[in-house]
């Protein structure tokens, strides 16, 4: 199931990140600490917003002098929930030109999630300690592993376990991710893991 062009990630707020980090910087790989501004568009052909839940967005990120454009569609079953998403990313070299061409097509900007982030792999995990403003802080698994016949709700599935052998509390996860939250958050539903 799982190509270069699918992305299976949670994302969830627990209780008490203290336990994570504890084992991440004893066990992990740190990857990074990062400002990171995410602008997401609608095209003037689609409106991406008017379908709920909300599938498809265009990002436009400002990472600490990078730039990558990306495009994901959501895959959600039949009770609104998604183990996974189409993603095609690519980087751009000026934040400024390509804001030019987006502007150019007639997208819109719909929403501007702005955040720090620290990352670090272990084993088949990307994993992400996030303080989004306005939003609070969050927790971001990506699978990262070789397999390219997982199954994302597995996956999903050994994320969550992981998250509990931390012993990091309640486990609140959302499927809806950053922009649906700032934008429509009396429509966001969650599930206690």
């Amino acid at each position: 199931m799982a190509n270069n062009n699918v992305e299976i990630e949670i994302q969830v707020n627990i209780e008490n990140s203290e336990p994570l980090i504890k084992f991440l910087k004893e066990n992990g790989d740190f990857q990074s600490e990062r400002h990171q501004r995410d602008e997401y568009f609608s095209p003037p052909h689609k409106d991406f917003l008017s379908e709920r839940p909300v599938r498809e967005l265009l990002r436009l990120r400002d990472s600490d002098g990078k730039y990558p454009v990306n495009y994901k569609n959501w895959h959600f079953n039949v009770n609104g929930k998604s183990n996974y998403c189409d993603e095609f990313e690519t980087k751009v070299e000026s934040i400024e030109s390509i804001k030019n061409i987006i502007s150019a097509l007639d997208f819109k900007s719909v929403a501007v999630v702005d955040k720090m982030r620290e990352v670090w792999n272990y084993m088949d995990f990307e994993i992400s300690i996030d303080s989004v403003k306005n939003l609070g802080d969050f927790v971001e698994i990506e699978y990262i592993g070789k397999d390219k016949d997982v199954d994302p709700e597995e996956v999903n599935k050994e994320m969550i376990d992981f998250l509990k052998k931390m012993k990091c509390g309640k486990i609140t996860r959302n499927y809806l991710g950053y922009p649906f939250l700032i934008l429509s958050p009396d429509e966001a539903k969650y599930n206690i893991e």
